[in-house]
């Protein structure tokens, strides 16, 4: 069996939202037979290794599937590999090696959202916040960070994220999870 590196997000944990200790991530994830388990922070970032040939949406509804199971709620995730982390990363359109961890921000979705819901949001009245689509990704800058962000309280508004998991990372956390799921 040929493995990867993988990383789960899991969405709203530890931050306001479900209380999920990271010592029990790491044992569902155990649980689940993946290997080489780390998790990052507290708020619900797990790197893991598991087989290649397993899609990473099957990968996330059997560690959604665990947790509610433990927790007795669902918890929305999301599982992604390195080459995707990497590439998001690459693909920034903001310049990140200028920017302070947390003047930086990545919504990965499970699948992007019509850009045609995003039309609407009149960006020249959150400048100098903007905000930009990549693959299932949005990329927020928020020169003031994303606790004072009116756009990015507008963009997490249900309407426009209907019908898909959304969790957002700082760039710091994405540059680590780029590290900690590389080969």
């Amino acid at each position: 069996m040929t493995t990867k590196r993988y990383a789960a997000l899991l969405r709203g944990v530890n931050v306001g939202g479900a209380k999920v200790p990271m010592a029990e991530l790491r044992t569902l994830l155990a649980e689940l037979g993946h290997t080489d388990i780390r998790t990052h922070l507290n708020s619900g970032n797990a790197v893991f290794r598991a087989d290649a040939a397993t899609p990473e949406d099957e990968l996330a509804r059997a560690l959604e599937d665990a947790l509610e199971k433990h927790f007795g709620s669902r918890i929305p995730c999301l599982v992604r590999d390195h080459v995707y982390l990497r590439a998001v990363a690459d693909a920034c359109p903001f310049p990140a090696a200028e920017l302070q961890g947390r003047q930086l921000h990545a919504t990965f979705y499970s699948a992007l959202p019509d850009p045609g819901r995003f039309a609407a949001l009149a960006k020249e009245t959150y400048l100098p916040e903007e905000f930009r689509l990549g693959d299932r990704v949005l990329y927020l800058y928020a020169p003031d960070g994303l606790g004072r962000s009116k756009l990015g309280e507008a963009l997490s508004r249900p309407a426009l994220n209907k019908g898909v998991t959304a969790t957002s990372r700082n760039w710091n956390t994405v540059v680590k999870l780029v590290e900690l799921t590389a080969p």
